[in-house]
């Protein structure tokens, strides 16, 4: 693999793989050949092609600093010099909005303390943009709701937490019952493009509910202050970043036809996973457990 990681190193001094291969004496197609292989063996997408230029994803930048740290190395070998330090680790992680203000800072404070070398790069999103960011390799990691669908065998997926969805109302509606609500009274959506959206949009249907849409929106936050502005209701997880309700909102349970969004991690399958990354896929569901814990003794 070492001749996959000189050829990387020259595509990025160069800037194309025809530039490259004058630069270290192959051709174009070998170049091409080369960092085809070097992606499927590391099963990353490095490059994203536009025309002539071959411009690094984030992952090609994380494996060109692991790549020069390497050719240097074997540099060395032979020689009087004292052994570098070790390459720094780096994780690429993605988080939706409730967990990066949550649990996202604990997660950090005790990967960064254990792996003093750790550099980590947060990427925020919605769920479906994280998710796709992990499946292409520019992310190691992404905590999001769990998906609609089947993940492929080269992702894995850790459940940290169920969050019910419960029907918030302002208080002067607490003698009704959600249902009628849902029937009668102004509808603030959340977002049906995205995960949990699409699971309120089922149950609706499901239900053969059609409310009075007012307003469609992702940020469950934003969705909270609607309401407690009177401005309709709402079908809306109890996240861990809501344990409580303000106190003038009422909640209602859905009974029987309750529904959850899964809450956890997606990443991809690596024989050799760094130790800080070994360490954040541990603790985070660590974590998230004793934040459940102390919200039920509250």
């Amino acid at each position: 693999m070492l001749k996959e990681l000189k050829s990387l190193i020259a595509v990025s001094h160069e800037g194309t793989f025809a530039a490259a291969g004058q630069k270290i004496g192959l051709t174009q197609a070998a170049i091409s050949a080369q960092m085809k292989r070097l992606e499927e063996e590391l099963n990353l997408v490095l490059f994203e092609r536009n025309g002539r230029a071959a411009q690094l994803t984030p992952a090609g930048h994380t494996v060109l600093l692991q790549a020069k740290e390497i050719v240097g190395l074997c540099q060395e070998l032979g020689t009087d010099k004292p052994p570098t330090a070790p390459a720094q680790q780096t994780i690429q992680l993605g988080a939706i909005a409730s967990l990066q203000r949550t649990i996202l800072p604990a997660v950090l404070a005790q990967v960064h303390s254990q792996h003093s070398g750790c550099r980590s790069r947060i990427v925020p999103g919605v769920s479906l943009d994280l998710y796709n960011m992990v499946d292409s390799g520019e992310l190691d990691l992404a905590a999001i709701i769990k998906p609609p669908f089947s993940l492929p065998s080269e992702l894995r997926w850790t459940t940290l937490a169920s969050e019910p969805f419960e029907l918030i109302a302002a208080k002067k509606w607490a003698d009704h019952d959600w249902e009628s609500l849902l029937r009668t009274q102004p509808f603030i959506r959340y977002d049906r493009v995205s995960f949990g959206g699409r699971q309120v949009d089922r149950f609706l249907r499901k239900n053969k509910i059609h409310p009075h849409e007012i307003c469609e929106l992702d940020e469950l936050d934003a969705i909270t202050e609607l309401v407690r502005h009177q401005v309709g209701i709402a079908l809306v997880p109890k996240t861990l970043s809501q344990p409580h309700w303000p106190s003038d909102i009422q909640a209602w349970s859905l009974g029987d036809k309750s529904f959850h969004r899964e809450v956890g991690l997606v990443h991809r399958v690596s024989h050799a996973p760094s130790s800080a990354m070994q360490t954040m896929l541990a603790i985070w569901p660590q974590l998230v457990q004793e934040q459940m814990a102390q919200s039920v003794a509250q």
